[in-house]
């Protein structure tokens, strides 16, 4: 299959030079503007398209499959989670599912240890307090946050993204520990210095901190629910980059409001781009819009993926990324 002749429609706005690249080597229909596109839109693009470029804010669920064409047999996702595709009906219709790991593991462990300490060091509140006129100089006991080093960070999910936080806390002076569904090789252990536990309920009641880093899955849905949130310090914060449905929000809520747990640094949101309004008027909770992996140089690599992925299927070969259910 010439790499000319593949159709390939993308959903939203992607890096000038990662949009002009796709254009010099495929007949792409590029998004016009950066609004994702409505369940019909994408719809039409799945009956027209060879390929379809969609990002995470396109859900592509068994119903929507039913009406992608016959020429459908890529999903080529920019970005690395593909819970919001609905992988084993596409291969059931042969359509191949690829993504783009590794790309935003750096960039995503540099915004777990900005979360960390902005929240530990109460960075929302001061800023708030010096940009209000209010603030009235320094004074001994004013702001006072807490220190990273000597802490112990629990990580829930050491994949990628997990060991590189491991690193970096290490170099903060911090006790590692982690949770995850499988046990790291010994050697992995020794060279991030890092505790197992078996038990997220023991993990997370000991730990200062606590980072998520696993995907969301039907087993991780609300795994920091309301009785295991319930075991952290008081004293503890936690921070997310990962998938907001792991966190029942609203119970993180209601204990950030009565001081249950100190403070909490979120980069996702269990409803997308729909925050809690309650959570939004906490002072011990610093929010981001999704900026895990936003810097220049991991989107353009998230679309170099993209473009390898592609080109390698439409040169007759299988897609490096290729995403296979022993990944899920």
């Amino acid at each position: 299959m010439p790499g000319k002749q593949l159709s390939v429609v993308v959903t939203r706005r992607l890096p000038e030079v990662v949009e002009t690249r796709l254009t010099e080597l495929f007949n792409v229909r590029l998004r016009e503007d950066d609004t994702p596109m409505t369940t019909d839109e994408l719809a039409a693009a799945m009956a027209e398209a060879d390929v379809l470029v969609p990002t995470i804010t396109d859900q592509i669920d068994a119903k929507l499959l039913a009406r992608a064409g016959d020429r459908l047999k890529l999903i080529a996702n920019y970005g690395a989670g593909v819970d919001h595709i609905d992988v084993a009906t596409a291969r059931q219709r042969g359509i191949h599912v690829s993504n783009t790991p590794g790309v935003m593991t750096e960039d995503t462990a540099d915004m777990v240890i900005a979360l960390m300490m902005a929240v530990s060091r109460r960075m929302g509140e001061g800023m708030a307090l010096a940009k209000s006129g209010q603030w009235q100089g320094w004074q001994p006991t004013a702001m006072l946050g807490t220190r990273l080093r000597g802490k112990r960070l629990g990580i829930l999910g050491m994949g990628r993204i997990g060991a590189a936080v491991a690193r970096r806390a290490r170099a903060f002076g911090m006790q590692v520990h982690y949770h995850n569904r499988r046990r790291l090789r010994p050697e992995i252990e020794d060279e991030l210095d890092a505790t197992y536990w078996d038990s997220l309920d023991q993990m997370v009641a000991r730990v200062d901190v606590l980072s998520i880093n696993c995907p969301h899955t039907p087993s991780t849905f609300h795994l920091m629910n309301a009785r295991r949130l319930k075991l952290m310090k008081p004293s503890a914060v936690i921070v997310n980059t990962s998938r907001g449905e792991v966190i029942d929000e609203n119970a993180l809520t209601r204990m950030l409001r009565a001081g249950e747990i100190a403070g909490a640094g979120l980069d996702v949101f269990e409803r997308g781009h729909e925050i809690n309004p309650r959570l939004k008027d906490l002072p011990n909770a610093i929010l981001l819009p999704h900026m895990g992996s936003a810097t220049v140089e991991g989107r353009v690599e998230m679309g170099e993926k993209v473009i390898i992925n592609i080109k390698t299927f439409a040169d007759g070969h299988r897609p490096p990324d290729l995403v296979v259910p022993a990944m899920l």
